[in-house]
């Protein structure tokens, strides 16, 4: 069997299959995709770090287990890629920002990075995110705008835009993102890629995440198998995560194939508030009437919710940025981005009881969302409201209001409020030929049953690769 020419876009699956018989190596790979970053990342800007040096010195190493038949995890020699919020041991983690002295010290890996470096993965570098991962695009004042992978004047989205764009060209196979309001499916859905927001506390975290219990880490893959195999790597124990969920040993890579014969799904097409493009409401309606296909029952429903539950997020986020600045002098957050600089003063001006009946909102506001699964299984709604927007600073619209930037992503910001596992798989694009990204949510805890339905969907309409 002669190998593929375009190694850069196998998946994880295939490459061990490669691996194993001989065929390829983890060096030939980790090469072919340092070849594609170099011919073709210029044009996208979705790294802030690459280190050629010691990925290669990784897939040495991994190589050599794979010629003694030894792996040493499921994703040994997979070349992989952290979002720059995530504590990789040996290199910075800036936060996208000017704040940060680089000269760390970086002694320690995120549990995420740990698990999938002890599993064999290859680590490329780190993958680009606005300051502090605070809007939902990908440009900062650090290292610029990152770009649709679909077209370079569109933004890839964000807050985990470099890796929505590395997963979309190419940039390696396996992609950890964050998302405590949207920030994974935000790009999967503009790059037309998938991603997973799991159930909180699934994948263990450190240190904590500022904005507390909205803030997940997830996978940003080029296909369901992929992320899955990560969620059997990222969720492996960690005692430094006291939020972390019991450890439930789920090989989610294993489970995919289960029938979805009899699964009920509720299809809502705004929430009871979004307002949505009709291009984008065309796409999902014809998208989630194939789950029939496969014998689940598809019922479109009002609501659940009667109102935004916008603000509860903004109170939310605001009191993380106080936390996140508590350490800045005046100095260091004049090199802040505008809009944080905006966020903070609204910040300093909130108190304490609004900030405790956001709490108290968002616990009824996610009983709305949690009761759906008393009579569905799953609930399918767009992923994105709208397609990517121009890129570029100050977008959506050119506003420096931070509440702007949460408004356009009114789809995905309620499930970091109510905890529940949700992914975004590409279903289809608009006349402009840009991706359209169909929400699949679970109740808390089935983040197994999110990702069956979400291999269902991809076997009944495969994802494209940009051109």
């Amino acid at each position: 069997m002669t190998a593929p020419d375009n190694l850069h876009f196998l998946s994880a699956k295939e490459l061990t299959h490669h691996y194993a018989s001989g065929e390829l190596s983890p060096v030939d790979v980790t090469k072919a995709v340092f070849e594609r970053i170099e011919s073709d990342g210029a044009n996208y800007n979705a790294f802030c770090l690459i280190d050629p040096e010691s990925a290669l010195a990784s897939a040495r190493q991994s190589e050599q287990r794979w010629h003694r038949g030894e792996p040493c995890g499921l994703v040994d020699g997979i070349p992989t890629t952290i979002k720059d919020l995530v504590l990789t041991k040996g290199w910075p983690t800036l936060r996208g920002s000017r704040t940060t002295d680089p000269s760390g010290p970086w002694e320690e890996d995120a549990p995420s990075v740990d698990k999938l470096r002890k599993h064999g993965a290859v680590i490329l570098g780190k993958t680009t995110t606005p300051e502090f991962g605070s809007k939902g695009v990908t440009e900062n004042l650090l290292t610029g705008s990152t770009k649709n992978a679909w077209n370079t004047l569109r933004t890839s989205g964000g807050s985990s835009g470099g890796a929505g764009t590395a997963a979309a060209r190419g940039y390696g196979v396996l992609h950890i993102g964050t998302d405590g309001a949207g920030s994974v499916r935000i790009p999967a859905s503009f790059g037309g890629v998938f991603g997973l927001k799991p159930t909180f506390g699934r994948v263990p975290v450190f240190p904590p995440s500022p904005l507390g219990t909205v803030s997940h880490v997830g996978p940003v893959t080029r296909s369901v198998d992929d992320a899955a195999r990560m969620m059997s790597v990222m969720t492996e124990p960690d005692e430094r995560d006291w939020h972390a969920l019991p450890y439930n040993a789920c090989a989610y890579h294993e489970e995919l194939e289960k029938s979805l014969d009899g699964i009920t799904i509720a299809y809502s097409k705004d929430l009871g508030f979004a307002d949505v493009d009709p291009q984008v409401a065309s796409a999902c309606q014809k998208a989630v009437k194939r789950f029939e296909e496969v014998g689940a029952q598809v019922e479109e429903i009002d609501g659940p919710l009667d109102e935004d539950p916008v603000w509860i997020t903004d109170r939310l986020w605001f009191a993380a940025f106080l936390r996140i600045t508590e350490t800045l002098n005046e100095d260091q957050i004049a090199l802040m981005d505008p809009l944080l600089i905006d966020m903070l003063e609204r910040a300093r001006a909130m108190n304490v009881f609004e900030l405790l009946d956001a709490h108290r909102a968002r616990e009824d506001m996610a009983l709305k969302l949690c009761n759906v699964h008393r009579k569905y299984d799953l609930l399918v709604t767009p992923t994105m409201p709208i397609t990517a927007f121009e890129a570029g600073p100050y977008n959506p619209w050119n506003s420096h209001k931070p509440e702007d930037w949460i408004r356009w992503s009114s789809f995905t910001y309620p499930f970091n409020l109510s905890q529940q596992p949700a992914s975004s798989c590409p279903c289809g694009f608009d006349d402009d030929g840009l991706p359209v990204g169909l929400q699949i949510v679970g109740p808390k805890y089935a983040d197994h049953l999110v990702l069956q339905g979400s291999k269902a969907f991809e076997k009944l309409a495969p994802f494209q690769l940009p051109p």
